[in-house]
C-alpha cells in the first residue's frame, strides 16, 4: 500500500505510470529539435543545472544553489558566472556527472558546424570551462545581468560527454543511437524508444533520491489526438496523464464528467500565433528556397501583414478554441503581465478596413477572379499550414475565409505534430523549414525572464541549410535594430529598464511582420484522480517534478 505522503518507501514501488502526449517525440536529444514534446519527453533522462518552480521561481537542480552577485557565484562585473554542482551525482550509467560534462554540452550547442535548436541559450557565451570537477564557469563576451541562460530549464540540459564524443558539429544529427537512448541524470532511463510512438521506461537505478521515483516504469505514448488523450485520462482511465489538451471548453467538461481525472491549468507565456514567412517558400527556387536568398513577394509588406491581422476576429477565436482557458492577445510576449505591451489593440475585426488598406498599397484585383495581385503581378496566394488538431483546424477554416473576404487566395494544410514539430533536417515538413507562407502553432519560454526567448528573433538564429536547419527564428525575421536592441538588453541590469527593452523588443517583432499574435492560452493537461504530486508548471517542463510523482492509496 502507498503511504500517503507518497514521499516515502522503496523506489519503484508504484509500478507504472502512462502519460501520453498526442504530439509523439520523434527525438530525445533536445539540442536537435524546438518541439515541445520532444524537450519534455528528453527531460525524463536530461536535467539542467537549475530550472524553475510552479511559481517561475529559479531552482537548483543539479547544481548546489543559484549563483547571485550577493553569493559570490556571479562576478561584480557581471562577466562571469560559477556554478557549484552537487557532490556525489552519477549518470544513469553509473559514471560520475562532473563539471567537464558542462564544458562539453555547451561546445556541442555552440558548435558551429551544428544545427543547435537551442543556440540563443549561450548568446553571449565567450567560454565554459571546468577548473574542477564540480565547478563550471561561464565567461561572456561583456556584463550579463542575466546570465542563466546556458544549463537553465528545460531546453539546456547536460549531455553526457563521453556518450556525445563523436556527435559534434555536423555529425549531431547522425547520431542516432545517441539522440534516441541519452544517458541522463533523470529519474528515469530509455528501454525502447519507437520514433513517433512510443517510449518504454524503467526507474534510474542510480538517480540521486532515495526512494524516487515511485514508479518502477513508464510507458510514454505518443500520437493520436487531444481528444482521444484527454478521453484516455478522464473518461477511461486508461492513461495517467494526458498533456496539452487542446480543446474547446465544453469538450473538456465533458470529459471531466466521466469521474476518473482531473483538468489543471495554468497562465505563462504560452501563445498561439501564425508565423509570417519573410522569405519565399516557392519550391521552383531550389536551394533558395525559403532562405533569406529569396525575400518574400508580400508578406513583408506592412500594409499586407496589417490587413491580415485587421481581418481577424480574436474574441471569437478565444471563444470557439479555449474559452476560459484563452485571451485575446496582440503580443508575442503575453506574460509575465511586466512585459505585456500595451502598445498594439487588435480585439475588433476590420474587414472594411482590411479592403481598403491593401487596395491603398497596390494589391488590387486586376483579372476579376476574387484574387489580388502584387503590384509586380503575382497572386496573392498563401499556403497556410499547421499541426493536426481539432482547435487548429477550426482557426484555420474560419481565418481562411476571412482572408479569402478580404481578396487573398489561402490554400489549407495540416500536418502530423510529429512531423511538424519533429526538427527532422530530412522532412520537408517541420515548421523548421517553413516551406508554406503562414505556419500556426505555439510555444513558450522557461522562467520569467524573456531575454533568451527574444533572442530567437535575432537574424542569425534563423534556420538554414547550413545550420541543419535548426534554430528557432521561423519567420526568418531580420532587422538590425532588433539585434542591436536585443544586445543592449543582455547588458541592462534592473527589472523595470528589462522589462522596457523586453516590450520594446516585443514591439519591434510583431510591428514589423515578424508574427501575428491570436491567443494567449492557458496550458490544460489532465491527470488521473489516482496521480499525486502533480504540480502544473508553465514556466518550465509539465513534468519537471516526475521524480516526485507517485500512486495515491485506495
Amino acid at each position: 500500500m502507498t503511504l500517503a505522503d507518497g514521499h516515502s518507501g522503496e523506489r519503484g514501488r508504484d509500478g507504472n505510470l502512462s502519460l501520453i502526449y498526442w504530439q509523439a517525440p520523434s527525438i530525445l536529444n533536445p539540442f536537435l529539435s524546438a518541439g515541445t514534446k520532444d524537450v519534455e519527453a528528453a527531460s525524463l533522462m536530461l536535467e539542467p543545472l537549475a530550472r524553475y518552480d510552479e511559481t517561475g521561481t529559479m531552482v537548483p537542480w543539479l547544481a548546489a544553489d543559484i549563483p547571485t552577485v550577493e553569493n559570490g557565484g556571479v562576478s561584480e562585473d557581471l562577466t562571469t558566472i560559477t556554478w557549484k554542482i552537487q557532490p556525489g551525482i552519477v549518470w544513469s550509467d553509473g559514471t560520475a556527472f562532473t563539471a567537464r560534462d558542462v564544458k562539453f554540452t555547451a561546445e556541442y550547442c555552440m558548435n558551429p558546424d551544428g544545427g543547435c535548436a537551442h543556440g540563443t541559450k549561450f548568446e553571449g557565451v565567450q567560454s565554459v570551462e571546468a577548473p574542477d570537477d564540480l565547478t563550471v564557469v561561464v565567461t561572456f563576451d561583456g556584463p550579463k545581468p542575466f546570465p542563466y541562460g546556458p544549463f537553465v530549464g528545460v531546453e539546456s540540459p547536460i549531455l553526457q560527454a563521453a556518450q556525445f564524443a563523436d556527435c559534434m558539429g555536423a555529425a549531431a544529427s547522425t547520431c542516432t543511437e545517441q539522440n534516441f537512448n541519452p544517458i541522463g541524470t533523470g529519474p528515469f532511463t530509455v528501454t525502447e524508444f519507437r520514433t513517433n510512438d512510443v517510449i518504454t521506461l524503467a526507474a534510474n537505478e542510480s538517480y540521486r533520491e532515495a526512494g524516487k521515483p515511485a514508479f518502477a516504469t513508464v510507458t510514454f505514448k505518443g500520437g493520436g489526438d487531444a481528444a482521444a488523450a484527454g478521453r484516455a485520462v478522464m473518461e477511461t482511465g486508461e492513461f495517467d496523464y494526458g498533456w496539452n489538451l487542446q480543446l474547446a471548453p465544453e469538450v473538456i467538461a465533458g470529459m471531466q464528467a466521466g469521474g476518473l481525472g482531473t483538468p489543471v491549468a495554468g497562465f505563462g507565456p504560452l501563445v498561439e500565433r501564425l508565423m509570417l514567412n519573410q522569405t519565399d517558400p516557392d519550391p521552383a527556387l531550389g536551394d533558395r528556397r525559403s532562405t533569406a536568398d529569396a525575400p518574400h513577394p508580400f508578406l513583408q509588406d506592412p500594409a499586407v501583414y496589417t490587413a491580415l491581422s485587421m481581418a481577424i476576429d480574436r474574441p471569437l477565436l478565444v471563444e470557439i478554441g479555449y474559452g476560459q482557458a484563452g485571451r485575446v492577445t496582440c503580443n508575442w510576449i503575453a506574460a509575465p503581465a511586466a512585459v505585456n505591451s500595451t502598445t498594439f489593440t487588435c480585439d475588433t475585426q476590420d474587414l472594411e478596413g482590411a479592403k481598403a488598406m491593401l487596395e491603398a498599397a497596390g494589391y488590387v484585383d486586376t483579372d476579376g477572379d476574387g484574387v489580388r495581385e502584387t503590384p509586380a503581378g503575382r497572386p496573392m496566394e498563401i499556403l497556410y499550414q499547421t499541426s493536426t488538431n481539432a482547435v487548429r483546424q477550426d482557426f484555420q477554416a474560419l481565418i481562411k475565409e476571412w482572408w479569402e473576404e478580404i481578396g487573398l487566395s489561402v490554400e489549407l494544410r495540416n500536418i502530423s505534430s510529429s512531423v511538424f514539430f519533429g526538427g527532422d533536417a530530412g522532412s520537408p515538413d517541420t515548421l523548421q523549414k517553413f516551406y508554406a507562407d503562414v505556419h500556426m502553432y505555439a510555444n513558450t519560454f522557461n522562467g520569467t525572464d524573456p531575454q533568451t526567448y527574444l533572442g530567437n528573433g535575432l537574424c542569425d538564429k534563423a534556420p538554414r541549410p547550413e545550420t541543419q536547419w535548426q534554430g528557432e527564428n521561423m519567420s526568418r525575421f531580420c532587422m538590425a535594430e532588433y539585434d542591436a536592441l536585443h544586445a543592449q538588453l543582455q547588458t541592462t541590469a534592473g527589472a523595470e529598464a528589462r522589462a522596457a527593452i523586453a516590450r520594446a523588443l516585443n514591439d519591434m517583432y510583431v510591428g514589423n511582420g515578424g508574427m501575428i499574435p491570436l491567443v494567449h492560452r492557458g496550458r490544460l493537461s489532465a491527470h488521473a484522480n489516482t496521480l499525486g504530486g502533480v504540480k502544473l508548471n508553465v514556466w518550465d517542463s509539465e513534468i519537471w517534478n516526475i521524480a516526485d510523482w507517485y500512486r495515491i492509496g485506495e
